[in-house]
């Protein structure tokens, strides 16, 4: 069996109690495969600022670039907040994409049934949605040119920002786009800001927006460019009931890094009652789309709805007459379904 470098960057705050959950489960399926892991850490973010003065050092990007996948935390938090904008943790995230060239986001949005009654919206509405999204990452409005802010003698001022794409852009991230829709139902939704001819379905960014919490089951693929795709994201990470059941990766170049969409919750980080289902998804992603193991991705998959169904909880979807856990023993739980479902 082939050997999968794996580099392990936890980042900030819940991102490194719930990364080694996500590794935990990837180990187990090693185990249970013949299918070796070799995982090596690495700092980013904060915790990198805090030791090296730079959120993404070289050692860092170094081992991204000779790993298969990457398995990524969150970054980020207010004891870093006051720091120029090209040296905040969140510049360590925005590197690795840019050198990586990880220009496709795929987003999952599924509402379980058993966290239905999780989710803000009316269960007829909610009931049955599963949606991916994916967003173009490394062009548009975050890094068009010219951008910046101009001060006027008279005290006022004007801030540019630039929408720029290039046809290979565009082109590169519909493949990908069409590539994902024709494994799941053959739909796809194109998302912009001008009226042209519906082809497969062209829906207008506001439409998609007020869609996603009318009637969120129309959609199943959506592809869209970096800002509206930030924001309807974020929007369709309501229909599952909280951030800490929503995985993605990002993929382009020859290593793609995969993390939950949650940030680093400094409110709760360094208690243990984060969820860690997000990232542990996040590594079935991994399997699927990195390492081409489908198979083992969908027992991932399957093992968290097993716990679920259990009425096993974190604190961000605990209900009454639910199962109260914290972070390690939602890992050790699904992590042991993955085991048994080998056997």
């Amino acid at each position: 069996m082939p050997m999968h470098k794996i580099a392990v960057l936890g980042g900030d705050g819940i991102g490194q109690e719930v990364t080694p959950e996500a590794r935990k489960v990837l180990e187990v399926v090693g185990r249970a495969t013949g299918v070796s892991f070799e995982f090596e850490t690495a700092l980013v973010g904060g915790a990198a600022i805090d030791a090296t003065g730079d959120p993404l050092p070289a050692a860092t990007l170094a081992l991204c670039e000779r790993s298969d996948a990457i398995l990524f935390g969150s970054v980020g938090g207010p004891k870093w907040d006051n720091l120029h904008q090209e040296k905040r943790p969140e510049r360590g995230l925005l590197g690795l994409r840019k050198e990586l060239d990880l220009f496709a986001n795929l987003r999952p949005a599924t509402c379980f049934p058993m966290l239905v009654d999780a989710s803000p919206l009316k269960r007829d509405v909610v009931e049955g949605t599963d949606i991916m999204v994916i967003r173009e990452l490394t062009g548009g409005l975050y890094f068009g040119e010219p951008r910046g802010r101009e001060e006027f003698a008279d005290g006022g001022a004007r801030a540019i920002n630039t929408m720029a794409y290039t046809s290979r852009e565009i082109e590169r991230v519909a493949r990908v786009a069409f590539e994902v829709a024709m494994k799941r139902k053959k739909r796809l939704a194109s998302v912009d800001k001008a009226n042209v001819l519906v082809v497969f379905e062209h829906v207008l960014v506001d439409n998609c927006a007020m869609a996603l919490v009318h009637k969120p089951t129309h959609f199943d693929t959506i592809v869209t460019e970096n800002t509206f795709g930030d924001i309807l994201s974020d929007e369709a990470a309501i229909l599952a009931g909280s951030m800490g059941m929503l995985p993605s990766a990002s993929l382009g170049g020859r290593v793609a890094l995969y993390e939950p969409v949650h940030g680093t919750a400094p409110d709760i980080a360094g208690q243990g009652v984060a969820n860690p289902i997000a990232a542990i998804l996040s590594s079935g992603m991994l399997l699927r789309y990195s390492l081409n193991r489908g198979q083992d991705a969908d027992r991932i998959d399957a093992a968290v709805v097993r716990v679920l169904e259990q009425g096993h909880r974190t604190r961000d979807i605990h209900a009454g007459g639910m199962k109260l856990v914290g972070t390690k023993e939602m890992g050790d739980l699904i992590a042991g379904e993955v085991e048994r479902s080998y056997s």
